[in-house]
């Protein structure tokens, strides 16, 4: 395969010794993934168990487990794995939601559709020859990218029933919610399962054959964050040698948790790394995104309201928050409303920030306004260097350059001009007014997907003028999509995500 400009995000190599571990490079990667995506695009609630840390937010490890880990025999040559087209969420670990080097779009047409044993809310992946799914019935599939028919699959556990979740939640049953990822270095795809009892495990598993390789518990207990409240619903990112899952809690905030991030080495051993949310309750790290990775290593996450509310301390909640590797918290922002967006549920966890051209991080959440913050300084409470009414955002955002696309949940998908250096924010355009799933940019269109909600089919994918907005072309999808409905791309085909399986859509 042809290796395109920001193409290392993809693959996930360049493997750098530090400290007796690996750790992805980052800085170069980083400027090349967002200057491919600008050039192609001018060419053509939430869940799962974290360690405990102290009110400031700081890092705690959990004691080393044994983790289950299957690795073939060394041979002194290096194995070589399948090269993904997409292999996380949004394509790459800084979440750009870019697929560059694909041929222009044109008129759509259904490739295949295949029903699996469980609905799909996570993006698929592109390895290869080959489509990874994972359901809600805890199954990951390899499926042929040619013919949807299925190459491997493998059943990890058993989901959590309707019955048990206390009357929570709006997933049933709640199985694999985040979108897997995939680590071309050993050729292992990565998913956390929700499994009867309440435990979400870790399994890594071969993109080949399905076997898995790793097995690892990431639930830490305590008083005040029980795994039995605990959603994994964020994309798993992959970054400095580590698999990261990010946890919040069950639709309605039900019960004793609090939101936070786990880590663990991609062989599953060793001790787990650990941040949570430094409030007593709640604070979740839920946006389907997941966790956008730096070009040092570092990770971006935000965070959904926590307890404090109208008169009291902040409490860290309702904030962009700036993680070391090891999960210290470096910086953060936090709007001045934060109390009131705590009271009224208003908060920035709905989204991921994305961090844009020059120094420039966006963000938008459930209030509405848009947040320009120094991606260098973010700033603390009120930090901001701009603010913006653009819409209420639920889903994974996609950034060209300074080009930022928000999933908008009425109004239609907003293109967004940002800039750090001149202070500016400034909508674009929208797109169709039901265009409220989460975008990808490809073979010179901008990609969103219609959904309702309530899981009703059929639905729509739209493919857009990057330019304008306006719709090039759309098709409709017979089968119901789930909530913050995503996308993803590879060669001339986009793979829908869906509550019966997956659609593969040709002319993308």
């Amino acid at each position: 395969m042809t290796q395109r400009p920001g193409a290392e995000w993809r693959r996930g190599l360049r493997p750098v010794a530090r400290g007796g571990r690996t750790r992805q490079r980052g800085r170069l990667i980083v400027r090349g993934t967002i200057l491919a995506a600008a050039a192609c695009v001018v060419a053509a609630c939430t869940g799962g168990g974290v360690a405990a840390s102290s009110a400031s937010g700081s890092a705690t490890t959990a004691p080393a487990t044994t983790g289950t880990t299957t690795a073939p025999a060394t041979t002194g040559t290096p194995a070589r794995h399948p090269a993904a087209a997409w292999p996380q969420f949004g394509q790459n670990a800084a979440r750009t939601g870019i697929a560059d080097g694909l041929p222009a779009a044109g008129a759509l047409r259904t490739a295949w559709t295949a029903g699996l044993d469980g609905a799909v809310y996570g993006q698929p992946l592109v390895v290869g020859g080959d489509v990874i799914a994972a359901t809600e019935n805890d199954t990951v599939y390899a499926l042929s990218r040619a013919t949807g028919k299925t190459v491997w699959h493998t059943h990890v556990g058993t989901p959590v029933p309707r019955s048990a979740l206390h009357g929570c939640g709006d997933i049933f049953p709640l199985g694999i919610t985040g979108t897997p990822v995939y680590d071309e270095s050993n050729g292992l795809v990565y998913a956390v399962a929700e499994t009867t009892g309440y435990q979400h495990v870790l399994f890594g598993l071969s993109v080949t054959t399905g076997k898995v390789a790793v097995k690892r518990d990431l639930d830490i207990s305590t008083t005040a964050n029980q795994p039995a409240w605990n959603q994994q619903r964020p994309a798993l990112a992959l970054d400095d040698g580590r698999v990261y899952a990010a946890f919040g809690g069950l639709a309605g905030d039900c019960g004793p948790y609090i939101g936070g991030v786990v880590g663990v080495d991609v062989n599953g051993k060793g001790s787990l790394v650990s941040w949570h949310t430094p409030t007593t309750r709640e604070g979740a790290v839920w946006g389907t995104g997941g966790p956008v990775a730096g070009p040092d290593g570092e990770l971006w996450v935000d965070t959904g309201n926590g307890a404090a509310g109208p008169g009291d301390p902040y409490d860290g909640s309702d904030s962009v928050d700036f993680l070391s590797p090891a999960l210290h918290r470096l910086q953060y922002f936090a709007p001045a409303t934060w109390a009131a967006d705590n009271a009224s549920d208003l908060d920035l966890g709905s989204t991921q920030p994305v961090r844009a051209s020059g120094d420039t991080t966006f963000v938008v959440g459930k209030r509405g306004l848009g947040y320009l913050l120094s991606t260098t300084r973010l700033g603390g409470i009120g930090g901001q260097l701009a603010s913006a009414p653009i819409c209420k955002a639920f889903g994974g955002t996609a950034v060209s350059g300074s080009t930022v696309y928000e999933p908008c949940s009425s109004g239609g998908l907003a293109a967004i001009y940002v800039s750090a250096a001149k202070k500016e924010i400034r909508v674009l355009w929208h797109g169709p007014a039901d265009g409220n799933g989460s975008p990808v940019v490809g073979g010179g269109a901008v990609w969103v997907t219609a959904y309702d909600g309530s899981g009703g089919a059929p639905t729509t994918l739209y493919e857009l003028d990057p330019a304008t907005g306006a719709v090039r072309h759309q098709i409709t999808i017979d089968a119901g999509l789930p909530h913050f409905s995503s996308l993803s791309l590879g060669g001339s085909t986009a793979y829908v995500n869906t509550l019966d399986g997956v659609t593969a859509i040709d002319g993308a």
